[in-house]
């Protein structure tokens, strides 16, 4: 190999041996940020946490037009077996409570109920997930658990 070539061969190692000592060269994402729509959808079905994360966001937006009281949307993070126990143990609770039933503790993470224009933000302790777990989102609005749900997995 020429002299002209071993150089810039070897500056180009030096440079990706520097970058390995520094760190990951992708950090992992550990917020996103979900829709949910007039038509009671939710633009993502499922979500995967990096067990990097310390914490993770999940910032929920409702663009759809309809008032809350009719159309409104949460996000709600709960062990898939707990799904359908705490939406029904919710609706009770009504509108005011985020048709959540206060204190439950199955709820791992959730934000309030929001109207057209709005967004909150869920915060999840990824140190409260597990990977040998099946994790489920929904909304808890009265009815909605039907349609607007998804999976949410911790990987490597």
């Amino acid at each position: 190999m020429s002299a002209t070539i071993r150089r810039p061969l070897r500056q180009l190692l030096g440079l990706c041996a520097l970058s390995l000592a520094a760190g990951p060269l992708f950090a992992a994402t550990c917020e996103v940020e979900v829709e949910a729509n007039d038509a009671m959808q939710f633009n993502k079905q499922s979500i995967d946490v990096s067990k990097s994360c310390k914490e993770f966001k999940v910032k929920l937006k409702h663009v759809g037009k309809l008032p809350k009281s009719a159309m409104g949307h949460n996000w709600v993070l709960v062990k898939a077996a707990d799904m359908q126990g705490v939406a029904s143990d919710g609706l009770p609770a009504g509108l005011d409570k985020d048709y959540l039933k206060p204190g439950d503790a199955r709820v791992i993470a959730h934000t309030k109920v929001l109207g057209p224009g709005e967004s909150d933000t869920a915060t999840i302790p990824v140190a409260k997930l597990s990977t040998t777990e099946s994790y489920a989102f929904f909304c808890s609005f009265p009815g909605h658990s039907v349609v607007m749900k998804g999976t949410l997995k911790l990987v490597n």
